[in-house]
């Protein structure tokens, strides 16, 4: 074991048992006091001698009750302070041999400088040591001028210098464990919000492409349903529409999903998340399942920032599955992407029917909701509302830079 694991063991122990430790410091100030009671500092031409004097019994008393009175000097410091100092008064006044009672004030003064603040310890220790020191220039054995005068000055004044350094540094100590406790709570915090980020946006894939494809096996069901009888090749390709669409949205699925594995785990998704690269494909297969669509571009074929990208594709399908799902069954849909100095417009329109009954409210459902805070989030513009004369339009202007989000105030199906 060594031996700085000793001494933090041992440190630890005697925070645990403060009392212990006081009444151990309290019988080292006695074994101290009474060593020096038998000290003369003029005992010889030489300097000071051991033995030469004897304590008295009421000095003796004195050292004693001076000890048992710094065992409680964490509880009380201040009237420890009081009781040791006017021991030492009442030693310096009226002993012929005066016992160092002064040990004990020195210990209590540094206490209570240890555990209050800078100007009230400053105007205590002040107050002892101008008492004292006059006291023992006064009225001690000794010439005004005897180092031992000058010595109790010092001595209490040193306590209350170092009782206020150790002070200083413990409020230090503890300003800095605050300070890394907070950053390590704010850590937490972000890496919460983070989490909790990356799970709205999964959410919201995961929305998006189980709507598109459930809504394309849907509509090819019923086709499949409605000609089994009278045209079985139709129904044929109908089936095999919602084969195909099956087993996308089960790719897609398992990339969405993918991204909520541990780095560690096995089989981890390396396919890309999908974009306007794809938007050919996603276009086709409204087209097998009887939406007739066209489409418009300008980007040709520039790369974008992929959460643009991502964005914009989510956009065009959410949009086109609310109208398969809800122009009816003769409409038709017009895509277009145009860049427009930084940013990028998706508009996504229709011909269907206009709905009976009084206008939907701007909260809509989830599709537009999560249009909405896709585009939110990247700082752009969801617009969708009814067409006059019939049929819905969704345009969202993302900028090529994803920036603050702003409150776009559209409405919705």
């Amino acid at each position: 074991m060594t031996r700085t694991h000793l001494a933090t063991r041992l440190r630890d122990r005697l925070r645990d048992h403060p009392l212990a430790f006081d009444a151990a410091l309290a019988g080292g100030v006695l074994v101290a006091m009474i060593a020096a009671s038998f000290t003369d500092p003029h005992g010889s031409a030489t300097g000071p001698t051991f033995g030469d004097r004897v304590p008295t019994l009421l000095g003796v008393g004195m050292m004693l009750v001076t000890a048992v009175a710094l065992v409680f000097r964490r509880r009380r410091p201040f009237a420890v302070l009081a009781f040791t100092s006017a021991l030492a008064l009442v030693e310096l006044l009226g002993e012929t041999r005066p016992a160092p009672v002064t040990i004990g004030v020195v210990v209590a003064l540094y206490t209570v400088a240890s555990r209050t603040d800078r100007p009230t310890t400053w105007r205590v220790g002040l107050a002892t040591m101008t008492a004292l020191a006059a006291a023992a220039m006064a009225f001690g054995p000794t010439p005004w001028y005897a180092q031992e005068n000058l010595g109790v000055f010092a001595w209490t004044g040193m306590a209350a210098a170092a009782g206020d350094a150790v002070r200083s540094r413990r409020a230090f100590v503890d300003a800095i464990r605050e300070r890394a406790e907070r950053a390590e709570r704010t850590r937490e915090e972000e890496a919460r919000r983070r989490v909790a980020e990356e799970r709205l946006r999964i959410a919201r894939d995961l929305h998006d492409v189980v709507a598109h494809h459930i809504a394309l096996v849907n509509v090819q069901a019923g086709v499949a349903a409605h000609v089994m009888d009278k045209r079985p090749d139709q129904a044929k390709e109908a089936l095999a529409h919602v084969r195909e669409a099956s087993r996308s949205a089960l790719d897609e699925l398992r990339v969405t999903v993918g991204l909520l594995r541990q780095s560690g785990d096995p089989e981890a998704p390396t396919e890309p998340a999908p974009g306007l690269a794809l938007l050919d494909g996603l276009l086709a297969g409204f087209r097998k399942a009887g939406l007739p669509v066209s489409l418009a571009r300008t980007d040709a074929g520039r790369q974008l920032p992929s959460a643009v990208d991502l964005a914009a594709y989510r956009i065009v399908q959410e949009a086109l599955t609310n109208v398969r799902k809800h122009a009816g069954p003769d409409a038709r849909a017009e895509v277009s992407v145009v860049l427009v100095g930084r940013t990028v417009e998706i508009t996504v329109l229709d011909d269907g029917a206009p709905q009976p009954g009084p206008a939907p409210e701007p909260s809509g459902g989830h599709g537009l909701l999560g249009m909405r805070e896709r585009v939110t989030a990247l700082g752009g513009v969801l617009t969708a509302a009814p067409r006059y004369g019939g049929g819905f339009r969704v345009q969202a202007i993302l900028p090529l830079t994803p920036g603050t989000a702003r409150e776009p105030g559209e409405d919705a199906r």
